[in-house]
């Protein structure tokens, strides 16, 4: 079992489209995959479009006995093959500052159960926090997630560091599985000079390719439903731009042996 934490570090890059796009390709390969929604905002849930559930991540991290996490696990809208636990606002009130055993409370509980999958997405916070330090420290591979603008090799530069701190701190087995680059319009001369700034900053880390600017995906989020079910052109390119960078991340993550 593979899991990815998809991280920002601050809002509107597009974070939650990554991690639905992914969900997307996954199901299309017939991959089984869990999204579990760790950010207040619960875009990734609206986006899922679950039936009525009582439990969300909230609960989960509340409770964080081993396997609770279980009983927080729907069917997505999108229909067999992803399931979701869901988010709300009143999440935000997990995002207080712990100890060194705080960080660890989302991966106890979904002992036992994401086992079940074969991949499982995490959908973080637009932070560095405490909600995105349990993310990071219940996966195997941390994704960075950025937009060509000014600050995105600074924002990419801050999120490997947190993977590092939490690696070296919390999750030994955690390593950084690269840098995805939104909202990309390749005409804009601004975006292919920062496009360039991070393949030059992170040649090994940086994925291929970025993600197109457009309409197709925001339609596909309004209407619940996968991207890759959509007809129209610009869902197809984006759709097998999701295929690729799911195929890309794939060969990265191999299981690894920690000796303790």
């Amino acid at each position: 079992m593979h899991s990815i934490a998809v991280i920002a570090l601050k809002g509107g890059v597009g974070k939650t489209t990554i991690s639905l796009g992914l969900a997307g390709a996954a199901m299309q390969q017939g991959l089984r995959t869990l999204v579990v929604d760790i950010d207040p905002q619960a875009n990734a849930t609206l986006g899922l479009n679950p039936p009525k559930f009582r439990f969300t991540s909230s609960d989960v991290l509340a409770d964080a006995r081993e396997g609770v996490a279980g009983d927080a696990v729907v069917p997505s809208g999108w229909g067999e093959g992803v399931d979701v636990i869901p988010a709300e606002s009143a999440l935000e009130r997990r995002n207080t500052p712990g100890d060194a055993e705080s960080a660890l409370r989302l991966r106890r509980s979904l002992r036992g159960v994401a086992d079940s999958y074969d991949l499982v997405i995490y959908d973080c916070p637009p932070s560095l926090g405490e909600i995105t330090r349990n993310g990071l420290a219940a996966a195997t591979h941390g994704l960075v997630v950025t937009e060509p603008g000014y600050f995105s090799l600074r924002g990419a530069e801050q999120a490997l560091d947190a993977i590092g701190v939490v690696r070296d701190s919390t999750n030994l087995r955690l390593r950084a599985l690269g840098i995805v680059v939104n909202r990309m319009r390749p005409r804009v001369r601004e975006h292919r000079s920062r496009l360039a700034e991070l393949a030059q900053a992170y040649p090994q880390l940086l994925l291929d390719p970025p993600v197109p600017d457009r309409s197709a995906i925001q339609m596909a989020q309004g209407a619940g439903v996968p991207l890759h079910v959509l007809g129209k052109r610009s869902a197809g390119d984006t759709a097998r731009a999701f295929s690729e960078l799911l195929d890309q991340a794939r060969s990265r993550m191999q299981p690894m042996t920690i000796k303790v």
